[in-house]
């Protein structure tokens, strides 16, 4: 692997955020969709509420343990995460709770590559899921199948 050379910058980290009316949902479909974990903050979040930090009200109960009520993350189980926090530290997506509901088409959606031979038991699974086909495209350059998560984000399983 080559190193970033000085004048280069070095890579960024980065997550992908999701704007959410119920986070907690949304971040459980998506864990369920991609194998993926909840993060467990829990540790951070009795610590800054013992230090007077945060007030409780900003928590919730979810999976038996403390959360933000309006932020939860799933991250790859396979990458490195901050134990003091649970913050993962690799592929992450974290859903943030707004106000509104989605209003148009997304700029920006994940592909996911189950595998061709294995795009309509994914397609279905996803459906078990909560997630809804929106139309099936074929085209020279390949197929997917373009679906809708819980909250009408859209995404394609190809």
């Amino acid at each position: 692997m080559t190193q970033p050379s000085a004048s280069a910058p070095a890579p960024v980290h980065w997550k992908l955020v999701v704007d959410a009316t119920d986070p907690h949902a949304q971040a459980d479909f998506w864990a369920a969709a991609l194998g993926y974990e909840v993060e467990d903050n829990s540790a951070l979040i009795e610590k800054l509420l013992g230090a007077g930090a945060v007030p409780a009200e900003l928590t919730v109960a979810s999976h038996g343990r403390r959360a933000w009520r309006d932020l939860i993350a799933v991250r790859h189980p396979g990458d490195p995460y901050e134990e003091e926090s649970g913050t993962g530290l690799g592929r992450r997506l974290l859903f943030q709770r707004v106000p509104e509901a989605k209003t148009g088409k997304n700029r920006l959606h994940l592909d996911l590559h189950p595998g061709g031979d294995r795009r309509e038991r994914e397609v279905a699974r996803l459906e078990g899921l909560g997630a809804s086909v929106l139309r099936r495209v074929r085209e020279p350059g390949g197929e997917w199948v373009v679906m809708a998560d819980p909250e009408g984000n859209e995404f394609c399983v190809h």
